[in-house]
């Protein structure tokens, strides 16, 4: 009978950390699957400063000549990432309803060809329902070798129905290394060890 006990308290503890176990993994597959969910959300709502997608220009689109907005360009890497980037200009007067090409500057220092990817946002959160990219160095990944450096188009609209009071619109945009776990594997094989300086 004594025996019996510490069996059946085992089979208890196991079921618990089964559950336990159970309840992580559905914890880290449901955090997983939020980030697309909250990126779609963001996008069709403009919370957040989430940027669009592609825009299609219309044959309709009319320019706005007696209206001024200001869009002012920022740019900084993310954790990690230690190219050179910046806007060429940091800001432009524009008129609702025309295309307006400004370029961006990337430079990689490091003696490695990397893989990096700018991510977007856009304050006053309010208006990126009205700001249409319609070229962008956002929608892909950018490739430079090492001591590579290359200047990155962007084709905007600002929308006519822009509202009245939102004069000044703030892109930003924050550029992402792809692909730091190989390169730490490979730092690692190698023995090498390596610092970088977020620019």
């Amino acid at each position: 009978m004594a025996e019996q006990q510490p069996q059946q308290g085992k089979r208890s503890n196991s079921r618990v950390i089964a559950w336990c176990m159970a309840g992580v993994v559905g914890m880290f597959a449901f955090g997983f699957a939020l980030v697309p969910l909250y990126d779609v959300f963001c996008e069709i709502t403009g919370i957040n400063g989430k940027t669009g997608g592609r825009y299609e220009t219309g044959v309709s689109n009319q320019v706005d000549e007696n209206r001024t907005v200001t869009v002012q360009f920022l740019a900084s890497n993310g954790p990690g990432m230690s190219w050179e980037f910046r806007p060429v200009q940091r800001s432009v007067k524009v008129h609702p309803g025309e295309a307006v090409t400004v370029n961006f500057y990337a430079a990689n220092p490091t003696d490695h060809a990397m893989v990096g990817q700018a991510v977007p946002s856009l304050s006053p959160s309010e208006g990126t329902l009205y700001f249409h990219k319609t070229e962008c160095f956002c929608f892909n990944q950018q490739p430079l070798d090492a001591g590579e450096s290359v200047e990155m188009p962007l084709v905007f609209i600002v929308d006519p129905e822009l509202p009245e009071h939102i004069t000044k619109l703030t892109l930003s945009y924050t550029l992402y290394d792809q692909d730091p776990q190989a390169r730490v594997s490979g730092s690692a094989r190698t023995g090498a060890t390596t610092t970088n300086n977020n620019g």
